[in-house]
């Protein structure tokens, strides 16, 4: 199955709840990438060339990476996370591998902007703080080392906005895709505590829960 959601949706929470109550195998394409550019393989290597001059991975090396990770992993099931995030990487990955879910997260766009725009980082740790959900003891400042915490440029309510419009041109025709495969099940709020219940009874249906009550 695939997860679709826009930057702060809460795709990371309701996933790793997936995980925990139907023992699904986590795939985030930005982890496997990243494991592909530290080993130095062929394909890390190629999407590390692009990544440095500012560009995009191309559709067709994303497509190899994943479909190489899925290959590994037999008839486990698993989430993927982060992929496709176009329809031609969506029509090449179901030339590979038939989906059974693809679940899409919508959260309202001022809602993420409040959300994100709270978020503060120690950027030598990577520790990050929220003014609202988990504010550090001293406004601004580190709670372990006492430095100054900075708003990093991506989550600047502009940069936010700009990310999100992306995401929805992005993700229309990928949408279109799964809706007309009929495996696309959309689940709207404005919280994960909100959202979540009603994924865990809709897969419920689909997959059997392996911890039983969320």
């Amino acid at each position: 199955m695939v997860i679709l959601g826009a930057p702060g949706s809460g795709k990371g929470t309701i996933s790793s709840r997936i995980v925990r109550d139907f023992g699904l195998k986590h795939l985030s394409s930005g982890d496997l990438l990243r494991a592909q550019i530290l080993k130095k393989t062929e394909i890390g290597l190629a999407a590390q060339s692009y990544m440095k001059s500012g560009q995009l991975v191309p559709d067709d090396v994303m497509v190899k990476l994943i479909s190489t990770e899925l290959s590994g992993l037999n008839s486990s099931p698993w989430l993927l996370d982060g992929f496709p995030r176009t329809r031609p990487q969506a029509e090449a990955l179901h030339n590979n591998q038939k989906l059974d879910l693809v679940l899409s997260l919508e959260v309202p766009d001022d809602v993420i902007v409040d959300r994100i725009k709270g978020r503060w980082t120690h950027l030598a740790s990577g520790r990050i703080y929220h003014t609202e959900f988990n504010p550090p003891k001293v406004p601004g400042k580190d709670d372990v080392t006492g430095e100054p915490l900075v708003q990093r440029e991506d989550d600047k309510p502009e940069s936010v906005r700009h990310r999100l419009e992306v995401y929805a041109t992005n993700t229309k025709p990928l949408k279109k895709f799964y809706e007309d495969l009929g495996i696309l099940q959309v689940f709207h709020g404005t919280e994960s505590n909100e959202i979540w219940p009603r994924v865990h009874k809709y897969m419920q249906g689909h997959i059997p829960a392996k911890s039983g009550p969320f």
